[in-house]
């Protein structure tokens, strides 16, 4: 815990320092050391925040002291004051723009996510996961991945190294199906699950047979999502396997792969579509400091 709130901070600092450069020349001109300040955080729609503990983290690099009396994957409503600083003037509008790059992005993620896992608890006809994939934004992975959790979804992979995935490029070099699941097992921990991406149903058949733990049905329609279950029931090798259906699924076409017999559907709009939320925040001076 402590090795990764050291990374993140080290991340943090890099988003200061991007901003930053070599210094606020607007605050600098204007804003004497000694004024001290308070910023107020509002959310000006409906959403499900997150990134309260990364926005404090980024207060607290600069010297001001953050609070809030809510917690990251609350729902809020329009208006309410999500986050409170107070500090050295200039720190805070130095900081202003970070934090609500941050706290717009990953609440805009776990806003859009909780609507997605809503909507699958209200449609399903049996347990199914919302997960994100890797199509992140370099640099900001984590966080997005923590606003996917915040909002009720699965991370999937967070990086290369989580679970084998074998997708179409890896078998036009590795040859077929069949070998590169057995190559795999040979040579990858016992610990590591195998995914086999499969855009037929033939595919999916073959993954199955071959071993694989988890059948990724790969841009699929819900048609011929339900015609590839349908085909693995017949042969007994549904049971043996989770399948994941991913690729091209939206808010608008969820609810047709809900009716399949699914255990995952990951949705990458998530993280790399997501519409930030409407945030914005006041700095009011309080008093001077004395020298």
């Amino acid at each position: 815990m402590e090795f990764e709130s050291r990374i993140i901070e080290e991340k943090l600092r890099s988003f200061l320092k991007e901003d930053l450069g070599y210094g606020d020349i607007t605050t600098d001109s204007l804003v004497q050391p000694s004024v001290e300040g308070v910023a107020n955080v509002v959310c000006n729609e409906p959403a499900v925040i997150a990134g309260l503990r990364e926005s404090i983290a980024l207060f607290e690099i600069m010297g001001c002291k953050g609070k809030t009396s809510i917690k990251d994957g609350d729902r809020v409503k329009t208006g309410s004051e999500i986050l409170k600083a107070s500090g050295p003037a200039g720190s805070l509008l130095k900081v202003e723009r970070t934090v609500l790059n941050l706290l717009c992005h990953m609440s805009g993620i776990a806003t859009i996510t909780s609507e997605l896992v809503q909507l699958a608890e209200k449609k399903q006809t049996r347990p199914v996961r919302i997960a994100c994939t890797r199509k992140t934004l370099p640099g900001l992975r984590y966080f997005e991945k923590r606003a996917v959790t915040l909002g009720g979804g699965d991370t999937h992979r967070l990086r290369l190294d989580d679970e084998v995935l074998i997708k179409d490029n890896h078998l036009a070099i590795g040859g077929s199906i069949t070998e590169c699941v057995k190559e795999a097992r040979s040579r990858v921990s016992f610990t590591k699950k195998i995914e086999v991406e499969a855009t037929r149903s033939s595919d999916a058949v073959e993954a199955a047979k071959a071993g694989a733990d988890i059948v990724l049905l790969d841009n699929m329609k819900p048609i011929e999502v339900e015609k590839t279950l349908a085909l693995l029931r017949e042969q007994n090798l549904r049971e043996n396997i989770l399948v994941e259906a991913s690729g091209g699924i939206t808010r608008e076409n969820l609810a047709a792969y809900l009716k399949t017999d699914v255990d995952i559907i990951s949705v990458g709009m998530m993280t790399h579509s997501a519409r930030s939320i409407d945030m914005s925040m006041d700095i009011h001076p309080t008093s001077r400091r004395r020298k």
